[in-house]
């Protein structure tokens, strides 16, 4: 008998995904993806000025901010032909690098480990032991017995209250759960810590960018100056500042996030479900300074289709004939049937779904506020994953043989990748490269400084008369959770189109057509449950993606009515 299981929302961060899936012995049959708010932000920009344009699309997400106002003053820049100096592109550099480490850090601490930790098994772990287990794998300094047991009475203190707090509602006991208490112990410990330092590396976009969240941009630069005479700017006292957090960062992912990586992986090396489409996309990012080509970028640009990493192909956001995104199953229309190019992109809601409260969606129709994207007709997998095999398949060394030798680690072959637990490894892995390559902008701005070079605004395109009548530019990059592409289109100095097509757009789209499924739905097909009121390896795979919704949806409720419930019919 086929059971209908509805979890909403199923992310711990940025909710209004829903996600609805069949049942049978057991096992996922079907499945569902739904965003359910509408953004409508592509909307509100039409007749904007370009100039203010990242300021809006920046409240996209609460979590990156960053990477949308990037891409915003990009497309901007790119319409306009404005070059940006190489001090503005250095910072840009290093605030992207700044997001990847700290969202990811988040990730795997905060979103995701407690789908593989069980928090109230580590009440019952030795904390000599643990000791002996963090010391065998790290040099981290806070390994010693007392620290354990510190960490394991304040735990026990939550526990003990009936107030579990920031670990509550979580599937504790379930038997997916492979840890020894030692190991889950230790998890919790860099669990409390990550929470102390993911603060404490936002300085730098503070530093840099005047405030987090949301920092301020400027098209044409960056709205920072810098003067080593000057207490009010960018001088050598801010510099050192970053630089600090840069070392604590390069010291975190090194001693604590990989080294807890490896260990909790090689305790689930076989749980290899989740695998998804095997297309991957990404548009590439940082390391261009001032114009490289994509496929030169640090993270550099591609696409893989099924998996094969013996060919990349280039990709082109300019051409309508490779990114389209369809509206079949999605709360819009258009005035034509088939999919339209973000340039020639139609933001008209039609919203035939369930008047909510519902129990569920009618998934033969319409039921999702998010787009279906494809290139060339596929969908498309974006995010870590995807930016560590394209680099690879690139035969990018550093990428390379960070896989290579974390495979031989956990003793798996490079399949074991494409699955949720090869998701988390490729993020942990790029956290490693991106927070060197970190080190690398700070040094790369640092030396343009001290050469002579203070310039970060290139203000020859400000004012509007000296643009021309109509124009259209794209910004492409790289959010932490994936591809991110924003198209605009200007005409007599005010914006008459904004689209823009975002990680989540990507992963958790609804079915097209042709009936093929976007990654979320794809990775879920086929997976074994141990307990279907329990989902927890529902709950792994798509943790695995990070998900994301505000990029792709947002929603006020005045009536502050509970949204969270799981049911089974």
């Amino acid at each position: 008998m086929v059971e209908r299981i509805v979890i909403d929302p199923i992310t711990r961060i940025e909710g209004h995904l829903r996600m609805e899936i069949d049942v049978d012995n057991n096992q996922i049959v079907n499945a569902f993806s739904s965003g359910t708010a509408f953004r409508g932000l592509e909307t509100i920009l039409q007749g904007k000025d370009p100039r203010d344009a990242w300021a809006f699309v920046q409240r996209i997400c609460g979590v990156c901010t960053h990477i949308h106002a990037v891409a915003s003053v990009v497309a901007v820049e790119d319409a306009l032909q404005i070059p940006v100096p190489k001090n503005a592109a250095i910072i840009r550099d290093i605030m992207t690098a700044t997001q990847f480490v700290q969202d990811h850090v988040i990730h795997f601490y905060h979103l995701h480990a407690l789908d593989w930790v069980d928090i109230t098994s580590a009440l019952n772990a030795n904390p000599a032991a643990t000791s002996q287990l963090q010391q065998s794998i790290s040099k981290w300094p806070n390994s010693s017995t007392g620290y354990f047991t510190d960490v394991q009475n304040k735990l026990r203190k939550f526990v003990e209250s009936g107030q579990v707090g920031i670990f509550a509602n979580g599937y504790w006991g379930h038997p997916a759960y492979r840890l020894p208490p030692e190991a889950n112990l230790m998890a919790v410990a860099h669990y409390l810590e990550a929470l102390d330092w993911q603060k404490d590396i936002a300085k730098i976009h503070t530093i840099f960018g005047g405030k987090n969240p949301h920092p301020n941009y400027l098209v044409g630069g960056m709205a920072c100056a810098i003067n080593m005479d000057n207490v009010n700017t960018i001088n050598m006292e801010r510099l050192n500042l970053v630089k600090k957090e840069i070392d604590r960062a390069v010291a975190f992912v090194e001693q604590v996030y990989i080294p807890d990586l490896l260990a909790i992986g090689s305790f689930y090396k076989d749980w290899t479900y989740g695998g998804g489409v095997r297309n991957f996309l990404v548009f590439g990012s940082m390391g261009n300074h001032g114009g490289a080509d994509s496929k030169d970028f640090v993270f550099p640009s591609g696409v893989i289709v099924d998996g094969n990493l013996n060919e990349v192909q280039d990709i082109d956001p300019r051409n309508p004939e490779e990114i389209q995104e369809f509206v079949d199953h999605a709360w819009f229309e258009y005035t034509n049937e088939g999919g339209l190019h973000p340039w020639d992109g139609e933001t008209k809601v039609k919203y035939t779904g369930p008047k909510p409260p519902y129990d569920n969606l009618n998934v033969n129709d319409k039921y999702s506020w998010i787009k279906t994207p494809r290139w060339r007709g596929r969908p498309m997998e974006v995010g870590p994953l995807a930016r560590v095999l394209v680099a690879y398949a690139r035969g990018r060394t550093e990428i390379k043989d960070l896989v290579d030798n974390s495979l031989n680690q956990l003793d798996v072959g490079i399949e074991a990748l494409y699955s949720a637990l090869g998701r988390t490894l490729a993020r942990g892995l790029e956290t490693q490269f991106t927070v060197h390559k970190l080190r690398e902008f700070y040094n790369d701005l640092v030396a343009n400084i001290v050469a002579g070079d203070s310039n970060v605004f290139n203000g020859q395109k400000w004012e509007p008369n000296t643009w021309p009548t109509s124009a259209r530019g794209v910004g492409f990059t790289e959010a932490p959770r994936g591809a991110l592409g924003h198209w605009v289109k200007i005409d007599n100095g005010k914006l008459s189109l904004y689209q823009a097509v975002v990680p989540s757009t990507w992963n958790a789209a609804p079915i097209d057509s042709q009936g093929q499924r976007g990654p979320y739905e794809a990775s879920l097909i086929g997976v074994p449950m141990a307990d279907p009121e329990q989902p927890l390896e529902l709950l792994r795979i798509i943790h695995s993606f990070d998900p994301c919704l505000a990029c792709a949806a947002h929603i006020f409720d005045t009536k502050k009515q509970s949204r969270t419930s799981i049911t089974i019919i």
